[in-house]
């Protein structure tokens, strides 16, 4: 009735990502407290309520939080309060931010809500 062919079956592990090049993302109904570390992307849709570590850290427009950042580049589109350390910062229009901010190059789209004191780091 039922029978199991050797050409067709499933593989016995998930395939493997190659180390820092995946990407992680946060739901949009997922609270964290805590710490996030990432040596590839990280892409926060939901609630973060602590510090996030990545090579690229994308804050969707739903997203909310609370704490640090740091990241190689930061593209910030949702609610932010704390501190940021990014080489390369993009504040987008729907932002809402209130940090202290050290970056080496920045973006801010007409329409972001920036509070907070900002400091270019030298090259």
């Amino acid at each position: 009735m039922f029978s199991k062919t050797s050409d067709q079956s499933l593989p016995t592990s998930a395939p493997q990502t190659p180390s820092g090049f995946g990407k992680s993302v946060l739901a949009s109904d997922l609270v964290i407290k805590g710490e996030i570390v990432s040596t590839s992307t990280v892409e926060v849709l939901g609630q973060v309520d602590g510090k996030i570590s990545a090579k690229t850290l994308i804050v969707g427009v739903e997203g909310q939080v609370k704490g640090s950042l740091s990241a190689d580049t930061i593209d910030l589109r949702g609610t932010f309060d704390g501190s940021i350390a990014a080489r390369n910062l993009s504040l987008r229009a729907t932002s809402d931010v209130r940090a202290e901010v050290h970056y080496a190059t920045l973006s801010i789209e007409s329409g972001a809500v920036v509070e907070g004191k900002f400091k270019a780091n030298k090259a």
